[in-house]
């Protein structure tokens, strides 16, 4: 997708051919800045301070979070405890275990002067990978947004509602959530976007509203507890998330306050969508409700950043001093609350009947 013009991805190999680029999520929607990885600790800290964040750029970033701890040391004994490392910095997203699954057979069998390339080229097509899974989803979800569209009055817009960042910015490119939107919108279809802010850390105010900014998509920032109420005005037409983890039976974990959505789209009659690709589907578990639920810090609920009128980016306290906070971050929706999953291959019910009429290698 582009920033001003410019293509952008949101991992790349730097130039030097060793260190990694990202784009330091922390700093949006005030700041683009860049960031350079250049350590297995730099990739580890960049995912555990969300500079880097949403599932699949999690696994991308883990996978070039190995290349560089071997730069270091290739020897089996690093590479088990970079693994074990990098795997405990973010516990909900499914893709992080995965994508280092993947690095750890792309390498293990190889002479060690061998595997520092091996390594890279199997990072480098996570992500390419990542990209066109990522263009899959859009154009099987972009499907629901046509058939929306085919009921309304020409010109009248598809009024879409979607938590957190489930955008470009999430993944590689493209986006899970986002994707079917940006086709939508590229296509002529006109739409329009209602934006969680996604208390705590406000990834739909700084995030999403951002990148679909930069595109031109329509949308409107609107708080959290908001999003039931334009339900029971008729201004939903759909419900589009993405999610960190999928169970084998269609349970899903996504950001803190996807459930409540979930709720009122039902008790709405609203179509409640869950668009992901295959690395988030957990196929070892068949109950969302023992997912590991991350706890962040809680200086992200005490605290919040924001820009001041003279530019200048400053965090504030926004809480009664002394009281105490949690931060759950994430809830699971039941499958029974979900319309459907939009996969790479494409939308299925979210039971284990439907996964696995996409993915019967898995049965």
């Amino acid at each position: 997708m582009k920033i001003n013009g410019r293509h952008y991805r949101t991992i790349w190999r730097a130039e030097d051919g060793e260190s990694v680029e990202i784009i330091d999520q922390t700093r949006l929607p005030h700041e683009f800045e860049t960031a350079t990885l250049r350590t297995l600790e730099d990739a580890g800290r960049a995912i555990l301070t969300m500079q880097v964040r949403g599932a699949p750029l999690i696994g991308a970033t883990a996978a070039y979070g190995v290349c560089l701890a071997l730069q270091e040391d290739a020897s089996d004994e690093a590479v088990d405890a970079a693994i074990a490392y990098l795997a405990k910095q973010r516990p909900t997203a499914v893709n992080l275990r995965w994508a280092l699954d993947q690095m750890r057979k792309a390498i293990q069998n190889l002479p060690r002067e061998e595997r520092l390339a091996a390594a890279y080229k199997r990072a480098a097509e996570i992500c390419d990978e990542d990209v066109e899974t990522c263009r899959l989803i859009g154009t099987h979800g972009l499907k629901i947004i046509e058939e929306i569209a085919s009921r309304k009055a020409p010109g009248e817009p598809v009024n879409i509602l979607t938590h957190c960042n489930a955008g470009w910015i999430a993944c590689v490119d493209w986006g899970t959530a986002t994707a079917p939107i940006y086709m939508a919108h590229d296509k002529g279809i006109p739409v329009h976007v209602w934006v969680d802010e996604t208390r705590p850390r406000n990834q739909g105010a700084a995030l999403t509203a951002f990148e679909l900014g930069a595109h031109g998509v329509p949308h409107t920032i609107i708080v959290d507890n908001a999003g039931g109420h334009l339900m029971q005005h008729g201004k939903v037409d759909v419900c589009i998330v993405g999610t960190d983890r999928v169970t084998a039976n269609g349970d899903v974990a996504n950001k803190i306050g996807t459930y409540l959505k979930a709720l009122a789209a039902k008790d709405n009659n609203v179509p409640f969508y869950v668009a992901l690709p295959h690395t988030t589907i957990d196929w070892t578990l068949n109950d969302g409700r023992i997912i590991p639920i991350e706890e962040r810090p809680v200086d992200e609920v005490l605290k919040m950043p924001g820009r001041l009128a003279d530019g200048t980016v400053v965090t504030v306290e926004i809480a009664a001093p002394g009281s105490p906070a949690g931060n759950p971050a994430f809830d699971v929706t039941p499958a029974r609350l979900v319309t459907g999953l939009i996969t790479e291959r494409g939308i299925c019910e979210a039971t284990s009947d439907g996964l696995a009429s996409l993915y019967s290698e898995k049965k």
